[in-house]
């Protein structure tokens, strides 16, 4: 199997459509005509639950991973680093494009984000550790899941490029692209955060609660 076939089965992969089988199989509705009318686990967050965007979620980024590590069926990879790494590179973008455009639901996918970091779970779980990290902390501070998704996606390129330093050159840019492609696919999200009206995901209730009830006895 040549390395062109893997890429289109990685497309094909990333093409899954997970939060729209999702919301049709058990709410029988499309996920993309609600919320923000995004296939991704953000919307299934906001319109389904936390349960259910948590599974796409999940599933989007097994999406990311598997794909990339497609480069398991042709033994070469195996002993060459350097090509092993852009391969990858390779294989982890082109099931990103299939997220975001789907050959299994008419081309209107999500932002690619969960795929995006199963991805760099393949190719640098070290890395993908610190994004998680990043991404936790911010969420848990403001519970807005795009101004988390955006500071991790800003962080991956930080740490490729000046904590891990990492040599190989697709590699980095890359890392600039995901920062880029991220910022430019939330820039919805961007101009909601600022004028406040963004929506939050319902976590951390309790914590909430709790917040407005010592608010309101002053």
């Amino acid at each position: 199997m040549n390395e062109f076939l893997l890429i289109i089965l990685a497309y094909f992969i990333g093409s899954i459509p997970t939060a729209v089988w999702v919301s049709r199989y058990f709410f029988g509705v499309d996920i993309r005509d609600y919320g923000s009318g995004n296939a991704g686990a953000t919307n299934c967050y906001r319109v389904l639950g936390s349960k259910w965007g948590t599974l796409v979620m999940i599933a989007d980024m097994v999406k990311g991973i598997l794909a990339t590590s497609l480069f398991l069926l042709i033994p070469y990879y195996m002993q060459d680093e350097w090509d092993r790494t852009n391969f990858m590179v390779g294989l982890g973008l082109a099931a990103v494009l299939g997220h975001i455009f789907p050959i299994w639901a008419e081309f209107k996918g999500g932002k690619g984000v969960a795929t995006l970091f199963g991805m760099v779970v393949a190719i640098q779980p070290t890395v993908a550790v610190c994004c998680v990290a990043v991404f936790l902390s911010v969420l848990f501070l403001t519970r807005f899941v795009s101004l988390s998704s955006i500071l991790a996606s800003i962080s991956f390129a930080v740490f490729i490029l000046f904590i891990f330093n990492e040599k190989e050159t697709l590699y980095r840019v890359f890392a600039v692209t995901v920062a880029l492609m991220v910022i430019f696919t939330h820039q919805k999200n961007i101009n909601r955060l600022l004028k406040g009206t963004e929506s939050k995901i319902p976590i951390l209730k309790h914590r909430d609660r709790k917040r407005n009830r010592r608010r309101n006895m002053f």
